[in-house]
């Protein structure tokens, strides 16, 4: 669950953004530049959390009234090499906190880290997870949590997109662009797994949030509504000219999480009374048109 240091929202001094030229952080330091928050963007190559010394160079450019956003990974992890650097990337953040600790750190986790479960996934279920992926995560939240004695918020996004998503996996993202490119969109299987999808700029926003109240605990960066495949391709399909076929391959294996990964997002809707998250036709309609409105001004 969330809790906030802060019930009036306040402006923190100034954040540091790890990993600012990944999309998830990306979008997080736009938002907060919006909002006229002193940034700082830190990413490669100017600092590369694998490097030796990283702890000492990261510890060297905090503040002790700075905030905290560590957003830096390689994912998804899928071997034990991807993990190996993941972990490492951690021990330079607990380290440069270790020697110079700040005021609110807020840490991109995932909702990889969470049971597979047939009821509504919270803040409270069990954190066992099934993948390197989501141990990955897992491990960097306890070690951050020994690291760091002060305001800890790990947020945790379930499926996230966003038009600017540089890996185009399987979902509303490649959807997007084969639908975009005339290409017809292909589901595995009949595309029936249903699954929650997010808005990369409503995780944006709540991170905003978070920081103005310097909040702490666990906050899932989820929609609280799950949609098929199937039905997101035929939205995505209908909103391009000429329309493209959808068809379905055979699956290399079983459906992640059984097919279904349901989520109840009351509590944080509750801590942040006037935030709401986008729907997924709501968010794929304004990627979508923005998608439209690129290749039109490239024609």
């Amino acid at each position: 669950m969330i809790a906030h240091r802060s019930n009036i929202p306040q402006k923190p001094s100034r954040v540091v953004v790890l990993g600012a030229g990944g999309f998830i952080a990306g979008a997080i330091a736009r938002r907060l530049g919006e909002d006229a928050i002193p940034l700082l963007r830190l990413g490669r190559p100017g600092l590369d959390l694998t490097a030796a010394g990283a702890a000492a160079r990261l510890s060297a450019e905090l503040r002790a009234d700075d905030a905290l956003v560590f957003a830096s990974a390689r994912a998804p992890c899928r071997d034990l090499a991807m993990l190996r650097e993941n972990l490492v990337m951690a021990e330079a953040v607990c380290g440069a906190l270790a020697a110079r600790s700040v005021a609110h750190v807020v840490y991109i986790s995932s909702d990889a880290v969470y049971r597979d479960s047939r009821e509504p996934i919270t803040e409270a279920s069990c954190a066992e997870p099934s993948s390197l992926h989501g141990a990955m995560h897992l491990a960097r939240e306890i070690a951050l949590r020994q690291a760091f004695a002060g305001p800890l918020a790990l947020v945790r996004p379930t499926l996230v997109y966003g038009f600017d998503d540089p890996h185009g996996g399987y979902g509303p993202n490649r959807f997007r662009r084969l639908a975009a490119s005339g290409q017809d969109i292909v589901l595995f299987g009949e595309g029936e797994e249903r699954r929650d999808h997010v808005d990369v700029e409503d995780i944006a926003e709540l991170v905003r949030l978070i920081l103005l109240h310097r909040s702490a605990g666990i906050a899932n960066a989820v929609s609280g509504d799950v949609v098929s495949f199937r039905e997101l391709a035929e939205f995505t399909a209908a909103e391009f000219a000429p329309k493209v076929a959808i068809r379905s391959a055979p699956r290399s294996g079983p459906m992640p999480h059984g097919g279904y990964r349901p989520f109840d997002n009351r509590a944080l809707l509750a801590a942040f009374p006037g935030f709401r998250f986008r729907s997924w036709r709501e968010g794929l309609a304004r990627i979508n048109a923005r998608q439209r409105a690129l290749a039109k001004g490239a024609s």
